[in-house]
This record gives structure tokens, sequence and C-alpha cells, in this order.
């Protein structure tokens, strides 16, 4: 692989305004078919075969007319103090917007507040609801104004009016705050790199990839299902990775240049030493994106296939992009100069290793009691974490959808958001409706039921629908207790009464999908583990680095998912952050983590180890191989862990939750493994071993194969053309493991 793509550097610096033009112009192909096939994201988050979806299927097909995908807009309206709706003059007016609203000729029907009964108790808060000939997500924007226009004009009127629905609120996948992380990360490459063009390609590549990466998504929403939130994992993990890699490329290709080598032969054995290491870490992280097909969720399969694709264009751009606009940009991209002073220290160093090096391998075994303790401590809240699923209470109350679920809650009870819906089966005979009745009658007995409504006989005459409206929200664990006593009693409902209940509704999908997950989850768990201990068994040739190397990703994951549910579930933090409620960790976030923080992971671990490898495979010595590792490696690890920090924290400070939760999860997923587990508890587990650390046995060794990922065979070659130069080459920062 590495003399292939040695060959690819040479290729693309060589033909470098062939390669660039064929970039943009695939980017802008893909955004031409994208934008004539339109989007189409599917929404739904079901999980075939659940209790809850079987439920739902047998209501679908009993009652078809509840099966309606019309987008909906509701006009939630509070009167102002010592008014009512009721009124006269409240009735004009409310008329009065309907009736511009009704005028818009995608609008199907217009229900107000009077038509469809939903007056609170005293009279001060109702609805309208707007119904429209297309879907929610393809309710044009004009429509959406003539809404606005009408709640505007009830506001003049001095009152509250707020809008919510599907065919009103869409999930925002991006944020101008994004592009503030991408300026921080700008900052870092150009003090990482020395220079501001330097600094600008991992930027433009990245862009550029994930342009492509966005385009092909978009495109594929007309053929397969796929949610809208995974443009936002998509995009998250697109740029970070692409300006990563692409660090890591110009950082050899400078190392290079440093040693005496011509600019195009920099850039070849750039792109065959780093970009060898480049192209294995991104296909780790493509494996473990993909792994989440054998959980068997359909939106966390699609989610996993677009994340895996935006990787897969990162690492594309970063061989074959980055080699050609080095050469473009020729000698705006130098060396790295030092002065006699710096070369004495480097060459003093090179056996001493530096200040944060002699730190931890002078005290091992307090460094990684220091971070073992530190990782442990944040996993504490991991173990009360509450899984749920998102509503719009925990937007800013500067969003009228939030404002509209807290009139809504006002008016109804918190327990309005997540009705259950529960279908009645009875045998159809004589005496199915005394039946029915009486396990009514226990059903109301129920704690936490604030109204069950009268059960709507189907069809068939043996189901009926009845809907209860729990005193809690949605994610509440009363709710979940509810539902859950409900399922524990109707065995024996059906026994005594001979009526069957089956539970639906927000609540009782979120259940089914947490233990669906959760079943998953070690499975899913076992095989990324099994292919980390493979893989880094298979790079390493050591049986130790591999066990160390997954149990500090334990460490990382277990610490992430116990401050985002100190942040999120517990409220620390809130204002820091930008969250603006208390609320259950989004149901999928722990598998999710799993798979991409593993990859995120295995990055830094190769980008580090490797350089130990390398030393020790020439010293013997363990602990000098450490001191080579943190010395060479530390800094583009550092700055590498820094940028893709700062770039999902961008997506932390946007509006949309659960893009705000995975920006949360991944920023200090890759702090704590980047900067504790990489730069603190390795070295200190790595002196700790000793030698013992790379002991492999010898039949296991031939066993294996021997990926070139270092790049050997490239600086092989190299040698025998440029003997003069090898002679006085120096170790730098990344160079790949040999």
């Amino acid at each position: 692989m590495a003399k292939l793509l040695y060959r690819l550097g040479f290729w693309s610096a060589k033909n470098r305004i062939k390669v660039i033009v064929m970039g943009v112009a695939i980017l802008l192909a893909a955004a031409i078919v994208a934008l004539s096939m339109g989007t189409k994201f599917e929404e739904q988050t079901s999980i075939p075969g659940l209790e809850s979806q079987k439920t739902l299927e047998i209501m679908n097909k009993e009652f078809p007319n509840m099966q309606d995908d019309s987008g909906k807009i509701q006009l939630v309206v509070k009167a102002p103090a010592n008014e009512k709706l009721s009124s006269k003059t409240a009735q004009q007016l409310i008329e009065k917007q309907l009736l511009r609203v009704k005028k818009d000729p995608d609008v199907s029907g217009v229900q107000s507040p009077y038509e469809n009964h939903s007056l609170n108790a005293d009279g001060t808060i109702g609805y309208a609801t707007i119904t429209y000939k297309a879907p929610g997500d393809e309710v044009t924007q004009k429509s959406k104004d003539r809404v606005i226009e009408a709640a505007e004009s009830l506001r003049d009127a001095g009152w509250q009016a707020e809008l919510t629905g599907s065919g009103y609120v869409t999930m925002e996948t991006s944020s101008p705050t994004e592009g503030l992380g991408v300026i921080i990360a700008l900052l870092i490459l150009i003090v990482a790199l020395g220079s501001v063009f330097a600094g600008l390609v991992p930027i433009l590549t990245a862009a550029l990839g994930v342009g492509i990466g966005v385009m092909l998504i978009m495109i594929g929403t007309s053929i397969f299902d796929i949610p809208s939130f995974s443009l936002s994992l998509a995009g998250m993990l697109g740029l970070a990775v692409g300006i990563d890699y692409a660090l890591f490329i110009i950082s050899r290709y400078r190392q290079q240049l440093a040693k005496g080598f011509e600019r195009r032969e920099a850039i070849a054995i750039a792109d065959g030493t780093a970009g060898s290491a480049v192209v294995f870490a991104g296909v780790t992280v493509i494996i473990a994106l993909l792994g989440f097909s054998f959980v068997g969720v359909p939106f966390l399969t699609a989610m996993g296939v677009t994340g895996a694709v935006s990787v897969l264009i990162a690492i594309l751009t970063s061989i074959f992009l980055v080699p050609a606009i080095l050469d473009l940009l020729g000698d705006r991209i130098k060396a790295p100069t030092k002065s006699a002073k710096s070369k004495k220290r480097d060459r003093e160093s090179e056996s001493r290793g530096n200040l944060w090096g002699r730190m931890i391998t002078g005290r091992p075994l307090v460094a990684v009691v220091l971070g073992v303790a530190l990782l442990g401590t944040l996993s504490l809240p991991f173990f009360h974490m509450e899984t749920g699923i998102g509503t719009d209470g925990e937007k800013s109350t500067q969003k009228t959808e939030r404002r509209a679920y807290d009139l809504l809650s006002e008016a109804y009870g918190k327990g309005y958001h997540g009705p259950l819906v529960i279908l009645a089966k009875t045998d159809g005979g004589k005496d199915a409706a005394a039946n029915l009745s009486k396990a009514l009658d226990e059903l109301k007995t129920y704690p936490n039921i604030s109204m069950v409504t009268p059960a709507v006989p189907g069809p068939s005459g043996k189901i009926s629908l009845i809907t209860i409206i729990p005193k809690t929200g949605p994610s509440d664990s009363e709710t979940v207790d509810l539902v859950k006593l409900i399922r524990k009693q109707a065995p024996q409902i059906e026994q005594q009464d001979h009526v069957q209940f089956m539970v639906t509704g927000s609540t009782a999908v979120n259940i089914d999908i947490n233990q669906k997950l959760n079943q998953a989850l070690p499975e899913f768990c076992l095989i990324i583990v099994g292919l980390a201990f493979v893989l880094l068994m298979v790079v390493f040739r050591s049986l130790l680095v591999p066990i160390k190397a997954v149990l500090g990703f334990i460490l990382s994951l277990g610490a992430t998912l116990g401050f985002v549910t100190y942040v999120v579930q517990d409220g620390h933090f809130q204002n820091l952050f930008h969250f603006y409620a208390k609320a259950p960790v989004f149901n999928f976030l722990p598998i999710l983590l799993v798979g991409v923080l593993f990859g995120l992971a295995m990055d830094y671990e190769v980008f580090l180890v490797s350089r130990m490898r390398e030393e020790f495979k020439k010293s013997g010595d363990a602990k000098k191989s450490v001191l080579s590792g943190i010395r060479h490696s530390g800094g583009v690890v550092t700055a590498a862990g820094l940028i893709m920090t700062v770039v999902f924290v961008g997506f932390i400070l946007g509006e949309e939750p659960m893009v705000k939760v995975m920006g949360l999860a991944l920023a200090f997923g890759v702090l704590f493994d980047a900067f504790v587990v990489r730069m603190l508890i390795v070295p200190g587990v790595m002196t700790i071993l000793g030698k013992s650390a790379w002991y492999f046995p010898k039949w296991l060794d031939r066993l294996l194969p021997n990926l070139d990922v270092e790049g050997e065979e490239v600086m092989k070659v190299t040698e025998k053309k440029h003997p003069r130069v090898v002679e006085t080459q120096v170790h730098f920062s990344t160079e790949p493991l040999k």
C-alpha cells in the first residue's frame, strides 16, 4: 500500500491542475444531481419487530384514517390577562387571521380552537390546526410565512401566539456556529504548521470533501431511507477527520523538506508514509461505522453508512488532493527552520526527551493512577444515565416551537406531548362491550393517569382504540413506569376480562428501542473491541499494546458518557454549553459513541505508539522509545486532538438538541482520549511494561500479515535514491512506524 500511495502522491503532484479541477468538478456534478433530485430525508426512527411497532401496524390497518402524513402546523394562542378565547372579540380576531391562512392554495383544511374543542379548562389557551396537502417536510416557506404573519398579527394585538407541528418545525442540520470551530481549527493549524498557506490546505481539502460527501448523501435520500440527523454526524466526522488527515500528511511533507528532499519527492514520501497511516486509520473508522449494521436498527445503519461515506471521501481528498495542492503552492510551504541553538537542544533532547516525556517516564505509576482516577471519577454519572427521546421542550425559549411546547404543557399538562395509545382487542362476542368496560375501569385505577378517552371501536368490531394522557412527560420515569405497569398487568386482564391490551406511543416506542439497543450494545462492543485488538496486534506486532489500547478506549468511553449524563441529564454547566433544560440522553448515543469514538481513538493510538515501536526496534530501549514517541508524535497528536475537539464544539453551540448532544459527546470523547488516555496513561503504562510491551510470539508473527502501514518499503527506495540525504535524516513527529 505504501508504494502505491508513494506513486499516487508523485502522480498527483505532477498532474496538480488536473487533480484539483477533477475534485472541484466532482463537487459541482454531485451538487447539480443532488439539487435536481431534491432531498427526501426520512424522519422516522422506528425499528421493525418491536412490540410497540407491531401495535402501531395493527392500529394503522384497523384505523387507516389515522395514518395521515400530511403536514400540519399548530397555531397555539394564549389570551392576555383578564381575557378568554371564548369571548366574541377573541373569536373574531382569531377567525380573521385563520381566514387569511385558508386562502393558501396548499392548505387542505383549517380547524379553529372552537371547531377542534381545544380550549383548556379556564378558556385561556387553545390551538388552531392548519393541514396541508403536502407532507410536513414539503410545506413551502411561502405557506409558513402566511402562518407566521397571522401569529405576528395576534402578537401585535396583545396575544401570545406560537407555532409548532410537522409542517413548521424542521431539524437544523447546520448552524453558523460550526464556522467558529473551523476558524479556531485554522488558527491551530497555522501555529502547528508555521504558515498561513499550510494551515489553509487542510481546511480547503476537508471542506471540499465534506461538500462532496453531503451531496452524495442528499442523492442517497432518493434511494434509501436516511434520517436528517445523519447529515449532521457525517458533516462532523468529515470535517474533523479531513482536517486531521491533511495535517498528518502536510507535517510529514515539511519534515521531508527539512531532510533535504526535492519537493515532489517529499510529497510522494509523505503520501506513502503518513498517507498509509491515514488510510489505515480512516479504514478503521469506516469499519467501526459500518458495524452499526450489525445492531439491526435501520436508522443507525443509515447513520453509519453516511458517516462512512464522509470519512471515505476525507481519505480520498487527503491522499489525492493534498499532494496536488502542496505542489501547486510550491515554496510557499517551507520546511521548519531552526536556529543553531534550537538544533543543539534538539540533539540533546533526542535521547533525553522533552519535559512532558521526562515527567511521565520518571513517575509512570503516578501518571497512570492520576489518569485512571480522573476518567473513573468522570464515569460515575454514567451509572444513573437515563436514555430517551428529544422534544421541543429542550430547545431555547427564543424558539417559537419551544414556547408552543410550554403553552401546551401549561394548558393540558406535560403528558399531552406523549399520549399512550392502547389497542383493546376482544373476541367480538355479546359480552365484549361489558368486558371492555370492566377492563377500562381497571385501567383507570393505575397511577399517573390524567385522562382516559372513551374506547373508539374499529370497523372489525374486535379492536378499539383508547388514548391515555399521563400526568408526566414522555421521557419521565413515571410515564415509563406506567407503560411497564400496563404491559405487566395485560396478561392478567386478558385472563380475567378476555381483553388484550397492546400499548404504543412515543414512550412505549422509546422503551422498546432502549431494550433493543441495550441488547445489541454488548454484541456490538464485542465486535468493536475484537476488531481493535486484531488490527492493533497486526500493526504493532504485540499482545499487550492492543490490550492497553482497548482498556484506554473503554476508560475514555465511560468518562464521555458520564460527562454527557452530568451535563445533559443532571443539568450541570448547561449555561456554559447552551443547553436549555434537563433531558434524558438520546437513546442511540451510547452505541453511536462506541463506534465513532473507537475509530477516532485508534487514529491517535497509531500515530503515537507507532513512533515508540520504531524507536524500540532501533535501540531496544523501552524507556527511550516512550520518550521518542512523546517527543516526535506528541505535538501532532495534541494539535490533531485540539482541532477535532474545536470542530465538534462548533456543533455544541448550534440550536438542535440532538446535534448539540452528539457534538458534546464527540468533543469531550476526543478530549479525554487524546489528552488523558494517549498522552498520559499510554506513556505511563508503556514505561511500566518496559520491553514486555513488545512481546509477540514468533508463531503468531509468522501467521499474521505484515501491513506496511509505516511505509518501510518506501523509505528503502528513498535510501537507495538519496543515500546522502538519508544519512543526515532526523526523526519527526508524524513519522509512521517502521
